[in-house]
């Protein structure tokens, strides 16, 4: 089965959606398939592959929404995942059809819990799944992390991106209770400017507290990747040569090898 990672903080403006854009192209490009899967009502990551217009008028049986409409319980979710043109990387997109389903106390909706989970059990062709939340911990966030093996934590290395890091962390705990295997990869910096010395400081601090926890690359506020985005393009497709391709793959191949590292642990227990 794919190895499946939620990118999940409660703060908007984190770089998930942009990271995970970035990531699946250089996924991709090391030879591995992968399905994107927008969890967000803003559908920032659906956009930035498709483009608005068409994101916004796609019905909601071909949207992630679909999976908690109960209308669709028994239909054909295969038809959510949508083609990009990017050779190796597809997409289960969101839009404003799922805005209704992102309820607030989502323990207590019942078997919806695992409605993300289900569909993503039945990803078998793909090698990775990498899960867009949306910056709040509500339900569509909730059956990610339900759904997900490990989670990843995107923070800008500044007070708002750092702030409810506690909350994520109780938010992954409690997922357990349903997904006994889920399991942190570690927080990533995002969206860094080592000229500023406020970033160097948070940076030291996060490392401070939460030690291997936090990834070793770090992802710097480069304007390729801004440029990449707004061309619709991850970056490793964009402008593989530049500094920002490189540590993308460099996050990927850390990524792995974490996934790597937990699997040996687990197969040790």
């Amino acid at each position: 089965m794919a190895d499946s990672i939620c990118l999940i903080n409660q703060k908007g403006g984190c770089g998930k959606s942009s990271t995970c854009l970035h990531l699946a192209g250089a996924f991709a490009g090391s030879g591995m398939r992968v399905l994107l899967i927008d969890a967000d009502p803003q559908g920032s990551l659906s956009q930035g592959l498709l483009g608005s217009a068409a994101v916004e008028n796609l019905p909601m049986e071909q949207t992630t929404a679909g999976l908690f409409d109960e209308r669709n319980f028994f239909g054909d979710l295969s038809k959510i995942i949508q083609e990009t043109k990017f050779d190796r990387i597809w997409l289960a997109p969101a839009n404003q059809h799922l805005s209704r389903f992102n309820t607030p106390c989502p323990e207590q909706t019942g078997m919806d819990q695992f409605a993300m989970r289900d569909f993503v059990a039945k990803q078998t062709n793909v090698d990775i799944v990498l899960i867009d939340c949306p910056p709040n911990l509500y339900r569509c966030s909730w059956n990610s992390m339900v759904a997900a093996d490990y989670v990843v934590i995107p923070v800008p290395p500044e007070d708002f991106g750092t702030q409810g890091l506690r909350a994520v962390h109780q938010a992954v705990l409690n997922a357990r209770k349903l997904n006994p295997e889920l399991r942190r990869l570690g927080h990533v910096i995002t969206r860094s400017d080592r000229r500023l010395l406020i970033h160097r400081s948070y940076e030291t601090k996060l490392r401070d507290a939460y030690a291997d926890l936090v990834f070793s690359t770090v992802i710097p506020e480069a304007s390729a990747f801004k440029v990449a985005t707004a061309c619709r393009q991850p970056v490793e497709h964009y402008q593989p040569s530049s500094v920002a391709a490189s540590l993308t793959r460099t996050l990927s191949r850390e990524i792995l090898d974490r996934i790597s590292m937990k699997t040996k642990l687990r197969s040790v227990a």
